[in-house]
């Protein structure tokens, strides 16, 4: 597919449909790549999530970056509202499919909000396709929805309500302005895209949160080494989301970002794209070592 717009990739079939990704950059031997699952506000899209971050990553491994189904460029081959065409079985499906058709046996995994539940729940049940977690402002257990949440998901399609919501997601208002929130408006009016988003996380709303949450002892159980990034002023999804993970999962770290909502990887892109990278080098160095003295 070739498009002027930066939003569109690749198209790769995955089951019934055809998943929009992004596919960059080379891994070294033995290493490898990184597959970025976007967040689940309106008018979202894997480039509009990860544009920032996916180019300078690109420069040390390969990225790769889909919409996920019901989200930006990816078919929607069923009826938008169908009864159970949005949930975390699809979801993780459409992964393992992705990597599967792009012959990739083992990926590192960052998610980002929604995302981080997805990562979760695929580390979960194909254990063996994932070599290290990151999980940003991530979902995954269940926690009293925020405002914040409540407004993104209850989203309907306007200019002023995609603006208050921009607010929401940013510590730093400077970052959200009018053209931002209009350029995300025009992206949430596109065909289909309301369509499924509304189809995704009707009221009570509460019901998604926990649908989006793995078992407890089951994340308790993950023997992947995971890395926990949030925002301390994060008023989408709380800060103590990123505790509770941190106590469940044995061999995780934390890191706080100060002066930070939602958006870590935008409102500080290059110390998130530096703590990630070094994230995945050790774990990198660590294979190597491996190898070498086998």
């Amino acid at each position: 597919m070739t498009s002027n717009n930066p939003e569109i990739g690749t198209l790769v079939r995955t089951g019934n449909f055809s998943t929009n990704v992004h596919d960059m950059g080379t891994s070294a031997p033995g290493q490898p790549p990184t597959l970025f699952v976007h967040g689940s506000g309106p008018g979202v899209s894997a480039w509009a999530n990860w544009r920032l971050v996916l180019p300078r990553l690109a420069t040390q491994r390969r990225v790769i970056a889909p919409d996920m189904f019901g989200f930006g460029y990816t078919e929607r081959p069923q009826p938008p509202g169908l009864a159970g065409a949005y949930n975390m079985d699809v979801w993780v499906q459409q992964a393992v499919d992705l990597l599967d058709a792009l012959g990739i046996e083992q990926a590192d995994l960052v998610g980002n909000s929604f995302g981080g539940a997805l990562a979760l729940a695929l580390a979960i049940r194909h254990p063996k396709r994932v070599r290290r977690l990151v999980l940003m402002g991530s979902v995954g257990v269940s926690f009293p929805i925020t405002p914040g949440l409540d407004a993104v998901w209850g989203y309907t399609p306007s200019f002023e309500n995609m603006r208050r919501i921009m607010d929401v997601f940013a510590y730093d208002r400077g970052l959200v302005n009018d053209e931002l929130a209009k350029l995300r408006y025009e992206a949430s009016i596109r065909p289909g895209f309301q369509e499924s988003f509304a189809a995704m996380f009707p009221a009570p709303r509460q019901r998604s949160v926990d649908a989006l949450a793995s078992p407890e002892a089951a994340i308790r159980a993950l023997p992947h080494s995971t890395l926990l990034i949030h925002g301390r002023d994060d008023q989408v999804i709380p800060l103590s989301t990123s505790l509770t993970l941190s106590q469940w999962i044995t061999d995780s770290q934390l890191h706080v970002f100060g002066r930070c909502g939602h958006w870590t990887q935008i409102e500080h892109t290059e110390r998130f794209v530096r703590l990630i990278g070094d994230f995945f080098a050790e774990a990198d160095a660590q294979s190597s070592a491996t190898s070498r003295s086998a």
